[in-house]
């Protein structure tokens, strides 16, 4: 008798999808939508997703690159991934009503640059250069923040007084990548100080964790997310370093080969904190239409975190509706 193939199957990471800060900033934006009326300015993606980005430009929501491009007078939202007090100011100096849409977590980063620098220390952010949040965070006190990329870099950044240094760190990197660069800087600076407590994101940690379950007993592992989601490329590499045969980012169902399937029986799935469920309920359904209709879930913990919406959004009154014009915010 010939022995039966194995089946096929998927391992779906648990937790995966929004985290609380990214559906804080995603309801942000659609509130003020209603609240306010279309167009709402945003400075910047709202959340490093092309699906999100595009559903919120369907609303009526106008994303630019800096508060100076919107109208004198207008609302604009500040991104979840923060900004340097100068945007702020580029705010106030146009009149803008400002929503801050800043994860909580990020902004926790934030107010620990300023004491650090308040105490004259030098800070080594440990972060990837360029990104939005390590922008943001740097503004904070860019006299006395350094970006560290990597124990590389540690191995060789310069110091004023190695007895005064504390290092921060980017909230959606790599958890063993950050401790690693981290070792390496205590090694050289004995004194150095942390952060009240890991500024790596509980959301980070418990999807890399979930992707470390599913890793090794996966073929291939999808992870989908947008290329520029610093925490959606890491699960990949996550992915990569449990042993999973190969690991694939994709923004959505279309973007996967069929080709990536020949001799998988096990696929791995899951999905940045700045993707919507839906994304992943259609790989899901991609996946079941090639035969991969069991579906396992590997759940690493549980998130019950919730973040309040900003102050200044919940006390504005709703935008009174003119008779006989549709409400923008609900129109596809």
């Amino acid at each position: 008798m010939t022995a039966s193939p194995p089946a096929r199957r998927v391992l779906l990471a648990a937790p995966r999808s929004y985290c609380a800060g990214v559906a804080r900033a995603v309801t942000v934006v659609e509130q003020a939508l209603k609240r306010f009326g279309a167009p709402i300015y945003v400075r910047h993606e709202i959340v490093h997703n092309k699906h999100v980005v595009k559903t919120l430009e369907q609303k009526g929501a106008i994303f630019v690159d800096e508060a100076t491009e919107v109208p004198e007078g207008a609302t604009v939202v500040f991104s979840a991934h923060g900004v340097a007090p100068t945007a702020h100011r580029q705010a106030a100096d146009r009149f803008l009503t400002v929503i801050d849409a800043t994860c909580p977590l990020v902004t926790k980063v934030h107010k620990e640059a300023v004491r650090f620098a308040r105490d004259d220390y030098d800070i080594l952010l440990i972060g990837h250069e360029g990104h939005e949040e390590v922008i943001g965070t740097s503004g904070e006190a860019p006299d006395h923040i350094t970006v560290i990329d990597g124990p590389e870099d540690a191995a060789t950044v310069e110091v004023r007084d190695p007895d005064k240094v504390a290092w921060l760190s980017q909230t959606t990197l790599s958890v063993d990548e950050t401790m690693a660069t981290v070792a390496v800087l205590k090694d050289r600076f004995p004194k150095l100080a942390s952060p009240p407590s890991d500024d790596i994101c509980y959301a980070t940690q418990n999807r890399q964790s979930a992707v470390k379950q599913i890793g090794a007993d996966a073929d291939l592992v999808l992870v989908v997310g947008s290329a520029n989601s610093s925490n959606s490329v890491r699960l990949v590499e996550v992915a990569l370093e449990a042993g999973a045969g190969a690991a694939h980012l994709v923004d959505g169902a279309e973007q996967i080969d069929d080709g990536w399937l020949a001799d998988v029986h096990t696929v791995g799935l899951t999905s940045g904190a700045s993707v919507p469920d839906i994304l992943v309920d259609e790989v899901l359904d991609w996946l079941a239409a090639r035969g991969y209709r069991e579906v396992v879930v590997v759940r690493s913990a549980e998130e019950h975190q919730h973040f309040a919406l900003p102050r200044n959004l919940i006390a504005v009154p709703p935008l009174p509706q003119r008779k006989g014009s549709a409400d923008r915010s609900e129109t596809e």
